[in-house]
């Protein structure tokens, strides 16, 4: 089947000047699982989620386990046999249907697979009939394997509606994020971004921005952005397993700064909740590799 984009993206594709760019690389987004796709998912510790809670908030949530946690037991179905930790904000959402984006990657080989469906519980987890199943490039994909996995610790969830100054000391010095969005419709989608250490801006104890730079073309994330701001974002400490996620408004700013190397535009979020989990995870990875693509850092950045 050939999917079509939604007027979201088509409007954001529009307002980047990449409607021709966008159309070539349509066809690679496909309604089923290809079996080098099955067999990917099967090799894999880390699987991020994006939903909505049972308040509309939007999040990015981390499902973690030894290879073969995921399966796709046949080409329109993924599943998924864990569950999210304790005090994690999707944790309720997640027992009835819900819409869901889901981004497969394997940093230690800069792969990664996005698919968007709708997911059920199950006495293990989930099952996500699928809907849309893509492959990214490995641009700005921090090299990183997993030197450790030890029992997870999750401490309790610590909630607020800004940031610390230790979240922002570690959204500061993170080179990776994965961020939730929706269409108008709640078709929610998740994403990677990732740059050089610093590449997100914190601009207060509720703002962040950070640069877009050369993707695919599609527009997935800010085609969803054009339609409704909410959005989750989720950062990561690859040392210590522990997660911080934001949930706020996101908005567009169509013109690059040139203060930012290699920015074709900028995203700013305005954060309403924020949930931290210490040793959420139990995985331990080394230290990162950077992307070659990833631009430099601005001189004089804020953070």
């Amino acid at each position: 089947m050939t999917i079509q984009y939604h007027p979201g993206e088509r409007l954001a594709q529009r307002l980047a000047g990449l409607r021709a760019e966008a159309e070539m690389a349509r066809p690679a987004i496909g309604t089923s699982i290809p079996a080098v796709a099955a067999q990917f998912v099967t090799e894999q510790h880390l699987l991020v989620l994006g939903a909505a809670d049972p308040d509309g908030r939007l999040w990015a949530s981390p499902l973690v386990g030894d290879p073969g946690f995921v399966t796709a037991p046949d080409e329109y179905t993924l599943d998924v046999a864990a569950v999210l930790a304790e005090g994690d904000p999707l944790r309720a959402a997640l027992a009835e249907l819900r819409q869901v984006g889901v981004i497969l990657i394997d940093p230690s080989t800069r792969r990664r697979m996005r698919v968007n469906g709708d997911a059920v519980p199950t006495p293990a987890g989930l099952r996500i009939t699928v809907n849309q199943v893509y492959a990214n490039c490995p641009k700005y994909i921090q090299q990183r394997r997993i030197h450790q996995i030890e029992p997870a610790d999750v401490s309790a969830a610590r909630v607020t509606d800004a940031l610390d100054n230790g979240q922002r000391r570690l959204i500061a010095t993170a080179d990776t994020f994965f961020v939730a969005t929706r269409s108008a419709t709640g078709a929610a989608d998740a994403s990677h971004r990732g740059g050089n250490p610093g590449f997100v801006q914190v601009l207060g104890d509720r703002s962040l921005r950070w640069p877009d730079y050369v993707g695919n073309a599609m527009m997935m994330t800010l085609g969803n952005l054009q339609q409704d701001p909410a959005a989750g974002l989720l950062f990561v400490d690859w040392v210590t397993g522990t997660t911080l996620q934001v949930s706020g408004r996101a908005h567009v700013e169509w013109d690059a700064d040139p203060g930012l190397p290699g920015a074709q535009r900028q995203i700013r979020i305005e954060v309403d909740r924020v949930v931290q989990l210490d040793h959420a995870s139990p995985l331990q990875w080394t230290e990162p590799v950077p992307s070659r693509f990833n631009p430099p850092l601005p001189e004089g950045n804020p953070n």
